[in-house]
């Protein structure tokens, strides 16, 4: 083969270890972050663990606000609510403390409170980010509750466009956080089954990424061991939640399949992104219900690297040994076989997959479906036809 060109990039200083929380403030000053604003979702602010955190911020001399207008599924008025915080508070920084919703608000909060376009004038398209005043963005920390997105190591966010329902990825070099602190005992209070489908989540990147077709050696390789990872530690995090090993792995894995998935995604999320738009459904859940029938579909493209990954994780019975695995992983974690278990029917599929063949990971599937072999796939995500 000859030998392409590309250009690589890795992500953040990552701070990784059981307790290492305490370390936010002087994190927070090293970065000169001095009025932080906490970005959270209602959950979470609720919690002890926040209201412990914000203490400990403010006994080191940092005037620290929470702002948890975040919807699970983020739109432009959380973004929009954020920023008018960000100006009251005369903040300097943020820490984007939470699962996927809260660290991307906090980065798009971080990005647009210093600009004078809208946040979809920022989205993944072309140079569209060169539309920013980068020097207005602030820095951030981002501090994830959850082992699923890897935002904390991502340059984007998905906002929800307000007219059209479509999750819109937005794009700036510079929200890149400053720190990922990832401390596995922030994951220990997620329920089970938040953490069966955040984990199904930080899966669909590895595998999508592993398989995309895209020269990137170093993210398959990470893909590949993260992949083993959540394999290995997923159902131990499930069952049972104190475990910090399983926790830490897990937490691992879902950064390391945001960092593999500069690599690309595919249909699955091509799927899960307008689904997640028009039915307001959870993103992992929607990737763990949609991943075997998008596997099956891209199998004559994507068999040969199945099989060694198969090898690589001690799966008998290559891509229809790979298959049994996931199922059989899906009903462990009790994830749902068909769409139509989660209130998702066919009257909407026309505009899902109209949707799914416009969305960015679209290009990055290893076959480029058409708009009705996507509509065909949604049927049968809802039907359980595999």
């Amino acid at each position: 083969m000859s030998i392409p060109h590309r250009n690589f990039n890795y992500p953040t200083s990552v701070k990784f270890g059981a307790g290492r929380v305490k370390e936010l403030a002087e994190l927070c000053k090293a970065n000169r972050i001095l009025r932080p604003l906490l970005v959270t979702d209602p959950g979470l602010a609720a919690m002890p663990m926040v209201a412990a955190i914000v203490a400990d911020l403010k006994a080191e001399d940092l005037p620290v606000l929470v702002f948890s207008d975040v919807r699970p599924n983020p739109v432009e008025a959380n973004v929009l609510a954020g920023v008018k915080a960000f100006k009251a508070g005369m903040h300097d920084g943020v820490i984007a403390l939470g699962g996927g919703s809260a660290l991307d608000i906090g980065k798009m909060i971080a990005l647009m409170h210093g600009q004078s376009i809208s946040v979809f004038d920022l989205e993944d398209v072309d140079d569209w980010w060169t539309r920013a005043d980068a020097s207005r963005i602030a820095p951030i920390i981002a501090v994830p509750t959850t082992s699923g997105t890897g935002s904390e190591v991502g340059r984007a966010g998905l906002v929800t466009h307000p007219e059209t329902h479509e999750k819109k990825i937005i794009f700036h070099p510079a929200i890149m956080p400053k720190v990922a602190l990832l401390d596995p005992e922030l994951t220990i209070g997620l329920p089970a089954k938040l953490t069966a489908a955040t984990g199904m989540d930080a899966l669909a990147h590895c595998i999508e990424a592993y398989c995309a077709p895209f020269y990137h050696p170093m993210a398959k390789g990470i893909a590949l061991e993260g992949m083993l990872l959540i394999k290995d530690n997923l159902p131990k995090a499930v069952k049972t939640p104190e475990d910090i090993e399983a926790r830490g792995n897990m937490i691992m894995a879902s950064t390391m399949g945001a960092t593999a998935f500069q690599r690309g995604l595919g249909a699955i999320h091509a799927l899960s992104h307008p689904l997640g738009g028009l039915y307001d459904a959870h993103h992992g859940l929607l990737n763990a219900i949609v991943m075997p029938y998008v596997l099956k579909a891209n199998r004559k493209v994507i068999e040969t690297d199945i099989n060694r990954a198969s090898a690589y994780l001690g799966i008998k019975g290559g891509f229809d040994g790979f298959m049994k695995w996931i199922l059989k992983l899906r009903k462990d974690l009790k994830i749902p076989h068909t769409l139509a278990e989660i209130g998702i029917d066919i009257k909407r599929l026309d505009e899902v997959a109209a949707m799914a063949i416009k969305d960015p990971s679209a290009g990055g599937n290893p076959i480029q479906f058409t708009q009705a072999q996507y509509k065909a796939l949604a049927k049968a995500c809802v039907a359980g036809d595999l």
